[in-house]
């Protein structure tokens, strides 16, 4: 564990924290308001904290090469989070009403 600074660590640790937190808020709204998309955003979140997690546990193993593909899964989980966070962000669009 020794690769990253103290400082890089308490970002990266405190970020995942964060977003699980974040999720949890969006969900309790989604639950107390009665809007669905927000769960459904909530939802589309998790992807992304996957990702993050697969990178934080490349680095605690010391970035060894055998465990590359926590790499691979990263990249893979943080295209699908955006993509599912873009999908969200557009039906929640779609569906708000304007007060223009």
């Amino acid at each position: 564990m020794h690769e990253l600074s103290f400082g890089t660590w308490l970002i990266h640790i405190s970020s995942v924290i964060e977003w699980i937190y974040a999720i949890f808020i969006i969900n309790k709204i989604s639950s107390y308001k009665k809007l669905e998309l927000y769960y459904w955003l909530s939802l589309a979140m998790i992807p992304n904290l996957i990702g993050a997690m697969c990178a934080i546990t490349w680095h605690i193993f010391d970035n060894q090469p055998e465990l590359y593909g926590l790499v691979t899964l990263q990249g893979i989980f943080t295209f699908i989070g955006n993509s599912t966070l873009a999908i969200a962000t557009i039906a929640i669009y779609k569906r708000t009403e304007s007060y223009e």
